[in-house]
């Protein structure tokens, strides 16, 4: 890169006081993610969107004609990914809500296990409804894609004395690859879903996948929405089978009357599991030393390829 000035979208206009301030090199403008774009949009080299910026928006980013870099703030890249225009790389703030998703994860687990759920219903009606409940004590958990969020989940998940099966597409030491999935998917009480959105990810966990679970297992997806068959998984909760909680759904936002809403054996919240504390604020860590390497001309991080993400 030579000296001069690169300008950068940022998506708010606290953002470069939360990142606390902009490297050496850079002047911002903010693009909240609307149609009226900054009026340097002749310039701009690097564009930070906002986290919520709707799929409409993005085309937008084509009329960029000096874009060079798109940094997500967020883990996952499928809404953009389409709107890449050639020659411009994307790349991901991999990393950045690991250990705030993997709490949700483990939240999600012990509100299972010990029948949370149940009781604050019980505690809604006035009821005193003891029983027993089940343990995550000496369980078997199995994560699907072991990356870095996979490895925050199993952190806080290994002081239970759980026996650990971590699998990713690609299998490495210690982690099993895809093709073993149908063996380890019966042995295990939890699965929990953690892959990106590619083609062949969509609808992979679907009635097949659902039948190889053991029964009483709890499905956990913390990733997206499209990776789960939405009918299947209605039609195995509704046997009383297998049980899960949902962060992410399919459709989302859930609409009213949706039959997931009431469906028996269920734990749902409304997309919330990396919004804790001050995801932002590790988000755009993650952008401004981005920001540092795109200035030096050194290879970015968590960029999306061909392959995937």
């Amino acid at each position: 890169m030579s000296d001069k000035t690169i300008t950068v979208w940022l998506p708010d206009p606290a953002a470069e006081t939360v990142m606390g301030g902009l490297p050496d090199g850079f002047r911002a403008d903010v693009w909240t993610g609307g149609s009226d774009l900054p009026p340097s949009a002749d310039q701009v080299e690097v564009v930070i969107p906002p986290f919520a910026v709707l799929s409409p928006k993005l085309p937008l980013l084509a009329e960029l004609p000096r874009l060079r870099l798109i940094q997500l703030l967020s883990a996952g890249a499928e809404l953009v990914i389409p709107h890449v225009p050639p020659g411009v790389t994307l790349a991901t703030a991999r990393g950045a809500h690991d250990d705030s998703v993997a709490e949700w994860v483990l939240g999600v687990i012990l509100a299972h296990a010990r029948s949370l759920p149940r009781f604050v219903r019980a505690q809604d009606e006035g009821r005193w409804d003891f029983t027993q409940t089940g343990t995550l004590v000496g369980k078997t958990v199995l994560i699907l894609g072991y990356g870095s969020i996979g490895e925050a989940v199993a952190r806080m998940v290994a002081p239970f004395g759980v026996t650990l099966l971590p699998v990713a597409r690609h299998p490495r030491e210690g982690v099993a690859g895809l093709s073993e999935l149908p063996s380890l998917l019966p042995k295990a009480d939890v699965v929990v879903l953690l892959v990106p959105v590619t083609p062949a990810t969509m609808g992979m966990v679907d009635a097949k996948f659902l039948a190889q679970l053991a029964d009483g297992a709890l499905l956990v997806n913390a990733a997206r929405g499209a990776i789960v068959d939405t009918e299947a998984l209605l039609a195995e909760l509704r046997t009383g089978r297998v049980y899960a909680a949902l962060d992410v759904t399919d459709p989302e936002p859930l609409p009213s009357g949706h039959p997931l809403w009431s469906a028996p054996g269920l734990i749902l919240t409304p997309h919330v599991a990396g919004a804790s504390g001050h995801p932002m604020a590790r988000a755009l860590a993650v952008a401004k030393a981005q920001l540092v390497r795109y200035a030096a001309g050194e290879p970015l991080l968590n960029v999306v390829g061909e392959e995937g993400y």
